[in-house]
C-alpha cells in the first residue's frame, strides 16, 4: 500500500510533463503583462537609452550606445518597425520574449528534475518573483538576454537527459548562448558553465580520452572536441556575427577585421561610467533583496503611479533557502539537477562579487534571481513529498509569494495609486527599499 497516492492529487504525479499548465501559466503571464503596457505613455527609466538607440539603428545613421551587444536593441528596433513608434510597441518585443523565456525556463525544470510539481511551482514562481514581471514591461536588455541564456540551458539539460537528441539540440544551445551573450554580457559567466562541466565530466569518466572519446557520460556518441564546437566556438561565432549591422553605419561604422579589438573599446565605455547613482546597489544587497530600484514615481498619465523594482520577498528570501538544500542535495544525495542549478546560481551572482564596473543596479540580480527560484522550488517539491508536519511548506511558500504578488502588483506595474504622493509607503516593508 502507498499511502501517498491516496491523497496526492493527479496535478502533483511525477511522472507526466505539465507542458500544459506551463503553457497556461505562461498565457496568464502574458496577459498580465499586456495590461497597462502601454503606460506610461513616455519613456522612463533606462528606456531612454535603449528606445533612442533602437530608433537610430533602424536608421543605421551611426553608433548609439556602443558600449553593449546589438540583439537587443535590434529586437527593440524590430518592434518598433513591425508596430510603430510608440510605447506599446517599444515594450512588446520584452513582454514577448519575456513570456519566451518563462516557457523556456519551465522546460528547463522539467528536462533537469522529471518532477511535475517542481516544474509548475518553479514557472510560477518565476513569474511572481516580481523581476522577471518588471524586466518584461520596460524596453531594456536585460530580458533578452535572460531568455536566451534560458533557452540555451533547457537545450543543455535536454541533450543530457535525452541523449539520441544530444547533437541538435547542443547545436541550438550554442545558438541561443551566442545571441545571449549578443544580448548583454552579464551571461558571460553561466554561459561557460556548461562547457567547463563537460570538460570536468569527460576528465572523470573518460580518462586519457577525455578529448576524443565519445563513449560513455557525460554524453554517450558525443566527444569534448565536439562539445567544444557547439558550446564554444558556435557561441562567439553567432556573438560576433550578431554585430553585422553595425559594419554598415552611414557614419563610423565598425571595422570587421577589428571587432575584437572593438570589444576592448566597450569595455572602455561601461567602466567610463562612475557617476553615482542614488539607486545604484551591489551584489550582496541584491541577494539579500535590500536595495530597490524606482523605475518610476510621478504623476503621470492623469494620475500617480509607480515602478518599483524589488524581488518579491517571499520568493527571494525563501530561494537562499532553497539553495541551501541544493547544495546539500547535490552534494550528499547525488540530485544532479539541484546541483546544477544551485551552481548557476552561484556563478551568475559570483561573477559580480568582483565585477570592476563602478555602477550596478538591482536588475543584474535577474538571472541570478531566475536560477534561485528553480532551487527554491526544488526544495518545496522535495517538502511537498514528506509525510509529516513540515509538508505544509511546500505550497504554503506558494501560496505567501502569489498573496505577495498579488499586493504588490500596482506597485509593480504603474497602476493607478490613491493617497497622493506618499501612496507609495504602503509597499515600504524596509526603509531601504524607499
Amino acid at each position: 500500500m502507498q499511502p501517498a497516492r491516496l491523497y496526492t492529487p493527479e496535478l502533483f504525479r511525477t511522472d507526466k510533463d505539465p507542458w500544459r499548465w506551463c503553457l497556461a501559466i505562461c498565457a496568464a503571464f502574458l496577459a498580465l503583462l499586456w495590461i497597462r503596457l502601454h503606460i506610461p505613455s513616455k519613456i522612463y527609466f533606462d528606456e531612454v537609452h535603449y528606445v533612442k538607440a533602437a530608433r537610430v539603428l533602424l536608421s543605421m545613421e551611426r553608433p548609439q550606445n556602443p558600449e553593449h551587444p546589438l540583439v537587443g536593441k535590434e529586437l527593440l528596433a524590430a518592434g518598433i518597425a513591425l508596430f510603430g513608434d510608440n510605447p506599446r510597441a517599444w515594450r512588446i518585443m520584452p513582454a514577448l520574449f519575456g513570456t519566451l523565456g518563462l516557457f523556456a525556463f519551465s522546460r528547463l525544470m522539467w528536462a533537469a528534475s522529471q518532477r511535475r510539481l517542481a516544474t509548475i511551482l518553479g514557472t510560477v514562481l518565476l513569474a511572481t518573483n516580481f523581476t522577471w514581471f518588471i524586466q518584461s514591461r520596460i524596453a531594456m536588455l536585460d530580458i533578452f538576454m535572460a531568455t536566451f541564456a534560458m533557452l540555451a540551458f533547457w537545450q543543455i539539460a535536454a541533450a543530457l537527459r535525452w541523449q539520441e537528441q544530444a547533437r541538435w539540440r547542443l547545436a541550438l544551445a550554442g545558438l541561443f548562448l551566442g545571441l545571449a551573450m549578443g544580448s548583454k554580457w552579464s551571461v558571460v559567466g553561466p554561459a561557460m558553465v556548461p562547457g567547463l562541466a563537460m570538460l570536468l565530466l569527460s576528465l572523470v569518466h573518460r580518462r586519457k580520452g577525455f578529448l576524443f572519446s565519445a563513449k560513455g557520460p557525460p554524453i554517450a556518441g558525443i566527444s569534448l572536441a565536439e562539445a567544444a564546437v557547439w558550446l564554444g566556438i558556435v557561441p562567439l561565432l553567432v556573438y560576433f556575427a550578431t554585430f553585422w549591422p553595425a559594419f554598415h553605419y552611414a557614419r563610423n561604422p565598425v571595422d570587421p577585421w577589428g571587432i575584437v579589438q572593438y570589444q576592448g573599446y566597450m569595455v572602455q565605455l561601461q567602466d567610463s561610467v562612475t557617476k553615482k547613482h542614488n539607486y545604484m546597489s551591489t551584489w550582496w544587497q541584491w541577494v539579500l533583496d535590500i536595495r530597490a530600484v524606482w523605475y518610476l514615481y510621478e504623476k503621470v498619465d492623469g494620475t500617480q503611479r509607480g515602478i518599483v523594482l524589488i524581488g518579491n520577498p517571499v520568493a527571494m528570501w525563501g530561494g537562499l533557502a532553497g539553495l541551501g538544500w541544493c547544495l546539500w542535495a547535490g552534494l550528499r544525495r547525488g540530485r544532479k539537477d539541484a546541483l546544477g542549478l544551485a551552481v548557476l546560481y552561484l556563478v551568475a551572482i559570483g561573477m559580480w562579487v568582483g565585477n570592476r564596473k563602478p555602477v550596478q543596479f538591482y536588475y543584474h540580480y535577474l538571472l541570478p534571481g531566475a536560477f534561485l527560484m528553480g532551487c527554491l522550488a526544488l526544495a518545496l517539491d522535495q517538502f511537498w513529498r514528506r509525510e509529516d508536519r513540515w509538508r505544509w511548506l511546500g505550497m504554503g511558500t506558494l501560496a505567501a509569494a502569489l498573496a505577495v504578488f498579488a499586493w504588490f502588483l500596482p506597485i509593480i506595474s504603474a497602476a493607478e495609486l490613491s493617497g497622493g504622493r506618499k501612496s507609495y509607503e504602503t509597499w515600504m516593508w524596509l526603509p531601504s527599499w524607499r
